[in-house]
């Protein structure tokens, strides 16, 4: 059966536009409480985005109406909700968020009861009950809904937890950047409770200003504010808390795949390394060799963090995530999590002794260029025989000292060339190169 609205990470779109508006959610609620086939209980969680309330309202009718209770947690990290799932034995987790867009896109995206992601054959048992026609309980069977006021607190002790409990944070200059999202009330308080004297930018939401000039994906403002105050580092978090990016006292980004390598340096040098590291696709080479370095190895998963998390489970590995800072820490948490990686390589920096930006040096990452081409149409790059002879060509331009990559958009009418190595202007030319016999090839 084909997904007609699900993607690789549960629905997401502009809203008021088919499917997020209230009307779809009220159906997706009550579908996900028919599709889960027992009364059991649904949890609720949020970013800051204004919709959230409309959204809210509506999926926890749906719920009602099939005869589900649920559970309103409010404004939390994507994280969190996958956390409290669990330890409230809730037969699913809803989120609703559009994770690192602008507020006027929404989405969900759901948990099972162990706090992963929904397997295929639920998402797709959803969308066939989509199919059919609202029938309501009886009065007697409609589902209560109950708001959980110290979900905050219980997952800021989950996250402190993490956290060896013989290290202290004391004397560590932190900034962080809650991006105007659902960190905004947890992230300060598990860093300043574990010892850190923090400054706290992006958290003062109002519904509109979520990821605006803030957060993981603008990180200019932190970049700013660690060097004006002198800070240690700095730490950015997406609107829904999972993914992290860092920023060393210098003022520098230490993106996705640095903190991996450093996460895996820290989990080596407690003895807790188990498995190779899992990346994507598009992970930075400079990764793949300071992991040998190590004496460890990088799995790469295609793009999209529950192929990571499929790699992570199929090799054993215990740390995996892209470069957006989307990294998931198996040996202690389900999903990607911001806040439990930041303390991760918090970790790593205590324990070594060093700076981050001292830290992050064992791994040198290789320049990268990435060319978007649009396309109209899609062919087998791999079978074209002028492609394949300019790839031949690009790779011999490289002399095994860079990579290439060419894959399909899997959201927009695009091929996304991606080249690497050792020097910039050779990389730049052959992307540029490739990307014009693509174009050739596919547009004519």
């Amino acid at each position: 059966m084909t997904r007609k609205y699900f993607g690789t990470d549960g629905i997401r779109g502009r809203v008021g536009k088919s499917p997020i508006s209230p009307d779809f959610m009220l159906r997706l609620g009550w579908a996900v409480g028919k599709a889960l086939g027992r009364k059991g209980k649904v949890l609720i969680g949020k970013d800051t985005r204004i919709s959230g309330y409309m959204f809210e309202s509506a999926l926890e009718a749906g719920l009602s109406a099939a005869g589900v209770d649920v559970l309103l947690l409010g404004p939390m990290p994507t994280p969190a909700i996958a956390y409290l799932t669990r330890t409230f034995r809730a037969e699913a987790g809803i989120v609703i968020s559009a994770s690192h867009n602008a507020y006027d896109d929404n989405g969900v995206k759901f948990f099972t009861s162990a706090g992963t992601k929904l397997d295929d054959d639920i998402e797709l048992a959803i969308e066939a009950e989509l199919e059919n026609n609202i029938l309501v309980e009886s009065s007697a069977n409609l589902g209560k809904a109950v708001r959980i006021d110290d979900a905050a607190g219980r997952y800021i002790e989950f996250c402190k937890s993490t956290f060896p409990s013989a290290l202290r944070l004391q004397g560590l200059k932190v900034v962080i950047d809650c991006a105007h999202g659902a960190t905004y009330h947890v992230a300060p308080a598990v860093f300043y409770e574990l010892g850190a004297e923090i400054t706290t930018i992006g958290a003062a939401p109002n519904g509109l200003n979520i990821n605006k000039n803030v957060g993981s994906t603008h990180p200019q403002l932190l970049q700013k504010e660690v060097v004006d105050r002198q800070a240690d580092l700095g730490i950015a978090f997406d609107g829904d808390g999972d993914r992290v990016i860092m920023v060393d006292h210098t003022g520098a980004i230490v993106d996705g795949d640095e903190l991996l390598y450093i996460i895996a340096a820290g989990l080596q040098q407690r003895n807790k390394l188990k498995g190779p590291v899992v990346g994507t696709l598009m992970s930075n080479l400079g990764l793949e060799h300071a992991l040998s370095n190590l004496g460890s190895g990088l799995k790469r998963a295609k793009v999209g963090d529950r192929y990571v998390l499929e790699m992570m489970r199929k090799t054993g590995a215990v740390i995996g995530g892209e470069g957006s800072g989307h990294i998931i820490c198996l040996n202690s948490t389900t999903t990607g999590d911001g806040i439990i990686s930041a303390l991760q390589v918090l970790v790593a920096v205590i324990e070594s002794g060093s700076s981050l930006h001292e830290i992050k040096s064992g791994m040198t990452k290789y320049p990268q260029t990435l060319i978007n081409v649009e396309v109209s149409k899609r062919i087998e790059l791999q079978e074209n025989r002028k492609i394949v002879e300019a790839v031949a060509q690009a790779e011999a331009a490289l002399q095994d000292k860079g990579r290439i990559l060419l894959r399909y958009s899997g959201t927009e009418p695009l091929v996304r060339v991606m080249v690497e190595g050792e020097d910039i202007q050779l990389v730049k030319m052959q992307a540029e190169k490739l990307a014009t016999v693509i174009k050739q090839q596919i547009t004519g």
